[in-house]
């Protein structure tokens, strides 16, 4: 086991208490970016200072933060459990703070649920008060006629002036002013207890069967701090939101990023990443490994139709060598491809599933240092985090500090099934007892994820326990693992590894593989399947006979996705099997 060095960062009880530790170290520092065009879609109190974007400083932020928070206390929302749906946007950030740093319990919901299940959500979380954005509108009406939720408020992100019974969120903002004037101190004399249940959160799936996830402040603030101690994030970096907010991945980044002083801008969409990164010079970027792996296959695809895929083979090695007597020319030869992402990305960091070697060492090589982390929402969510001093590829990092983690029932290859302990892990299943006792065992949390321990305490991640393909003669199949082989090939956008009964009785290997779409403008249909079973034969010549994929399915239409980007394997699987 490797001693880890540690970073110095402050000790953080909760939210109001990262909120006002922030604004003294960092009041006039930006902690939010705009861009000019987007300004009068922004709705605060504060004063938008304008250079080349518009900025909101941190002193700002909580201005609009206590406005809006003294306003629901007023309204009666003290101690109640209040929701935000919405994309990502600066409303929803002042919400979530003023909810959980003096009035009550927030409640985020995925921006993506279908309105049944969106009707659902607020009917078992018992929420009191829900923001939203205008694209709701019509359904907040609907359920407002049908009196089912204990909801008495709905606040439209997007309304300057309250309409019937919705109420303008910018309305609130301006009446939190004269409550605060007139002396009205309860949110921002609010004492918070870090202990208790300060935040519910839907785990993926439909709502019917969707876990609820409480977390404290304790549980949250304990994960930042554990982050902030192994990973260099500065008050001079700019970082782009491009997750949703209502996952606990994203809501964590954008935390420590307020913890450190960091400026966070929205990105525009999927299409706007490349974009966005040059128009906010955007220095770090946390995302999902789907995202990041496309984004390596795009440049090595630019890389390879310039006709400079051997140049970069020769000279790779050359600057990798010099590197480990430390001498950094990365950004200097590959000037071109730090430009194509703006010309300010110092860290990518992955999480949420397992990234494909090939493109972490890619992105490494090319002077854009990656670092990987792995956790799940029931831990706040991170567990384990690589580095700048400690990484090594294909593992997910060490263990966060005050964090352990350990291998249940190892086979022989020391897999088993992951568990933790530490104080980010959750409080429990809302109303489930029966699905707290079996993941929630003493101390420990248990995973659900298989996963190995290296030497030197460097967790490996293997796959999910039920998603492993057993077969007959006892061998199992990750199909996490051969994916990742798959969908090396650039004209592969994702692909999806399955077992299917075979005549035999046992399960045969089977892919469906999504190809780009732009394929089709270079080659015809049988061209595409001959080149794609191609592939799936060499991949076979490299492994033993029980892992060769027997049958392919081709498609271009994108595999069902949670919002995280993470494929829905087992609905996928009910219509091929």
């Amino acid at each position: 086991m490797i001693k880890k060095e540690l970073y110095e960062t402050p000790h953080i009880d909760d939210m109001k208490d990262l909120l006002e530790q922030s604004v003294k170290l960092y009041g006039d520092r930006p902690a939010f970016k705009f861009k000019k065009e987007n300004l009068d879609k922004v709705h605060t109190n504060a004063k938008i200072n304008v250079d080349e974007f518009g900025i909101i400083t941190y002193r700002q932020f909580k201005y609009d933060i206590d406005c809006l928070g003294t306003k629901l206390c007023s309204m009666g929302l003290k101690n109640k459990r209040i929701s935000i749906i919405s994309n990502n946007r600066y409303e929803w950030c002042v919400s979530y703070m003023s909810i959980v740093a003096g009035t009550g319990i927030v409640v985020p919901l995925d921006r993506s649920l279908p309105d049944n299940e969106i009707e659902s959500s607020l009917i078992r979380s018992e929420v009191e008060a829900v923001f939203f954005e205008d694209k709701y509108l019509d359904l907040m009406k609907e359920i407002a006629k049908k009196c089912n939720t204990k909801i008495k408020y709905f606040i439209n992100f997007d309304y300057k002036e309250d309409a019937g019974d919705v109420l303008s969120f910018e309305k609130l903002l301006n009446l939190g002013i004269d409550d605060l004037r007139t002396g009205n101190m309860e949110f921002l004399n609010a004492k918070i207890d870090n202990e208790n249940m300060g935040i519910m959160l839907f785990t993926s799936g439909t709502t019917s069967m969707a876990k609820i996830v409480m977390l404290s402040h304790k549980n949250i603030m304990s994960d930042i701090m554990g982050v902030s101690k192994v990973i260099k994030v500065y008050d001079t970096d700019s970082l782009l939101s491009f997750l949703p907010l209502h996952h606990t991945f994203e809501s964590t980044v954008w935390l420590f990023a307020l913890s450190k002083g960091a400026a966070v801008a929205f990105c525009d969409g999927l299409k706007y990443i490349a974009q966005n990164l040059a128009e906010y010079r955007t220095s770090v970027m946390v995302c999902v490994p789907l995202l990041f792996e496309n984004m390596y296959k795009k440049i090595m695809s630019t890389i390879k139709d310039s006709g400079k895929e051997n140049l970069i083979k020769i000279i790779a090695p050359i600057s990798n060598s010099l590197l480990k007597i430390g001498i950094d020319i990365r950004k200097k030869i590959f000037k071109d491809i730090h430009n194509n992402l703006g010309g300010n990305i110092r860290l990518f960091i992955s999480g949420a599933a397992a990234i494909d070697k090939e493109t972490v060492i890619g992105f490494n090589t090319f002077g854009l240092d990656m670092l990987q982390g792995y956790g799940l929402t029931e831990t706040a969510p991170v567990l384990t985090v690589e580095n700048d001093k400690y990484r090594k590829v294909g593992s997910v990092g060490l263990p966060i500090p005050e964090v352990e983690i350990k291998i249940d029932n190892p086979d022989k290859d020391g897999i088993g099934e992951i568990i933790a302990r530490g104080p980010n892990v959750m409080l429990g299943y809302y109303e489930n007892e029966e699905k707290t006792n079996e993941v929630l065992k003493g101390e420990w949390f248990y995973t659900g994820d298989l996963g190995y321990l290296d030497k030197e305490g460097y967790l490996f991640i293997t796959g999910r326990k039920k998603d492993v393909i057993v077969l007959k003669n006892g061998k199992n199949i990750f199909p996490e693992e051969v994916e990742m082989l798959v969908n090396r090939n650039e004209y592969i956008a994702e692909s999806l590894i399955y077992g299917k009964p075979d005549k035999d009785g046992d399960l045969k290997l089977c892919v469906k593989i999504v190809y780009k779409k732009e394929l089709a403008e270079k080659m015809d249909k049988q061209e595409i399947e001959a080149m794609l079973k191609e592939h799936i034969k060499q991949i076979n010549k490299t492994m033993p006979p029980y892992k060769y994929i027997r049958e392919i399915v081709i498609t271009d239409e994108p595999l069902i996705k949670t919002t995280t980007q993470k494929i829905k394997r087992h609905e996928e699987i009910k219509s091929l099997v």
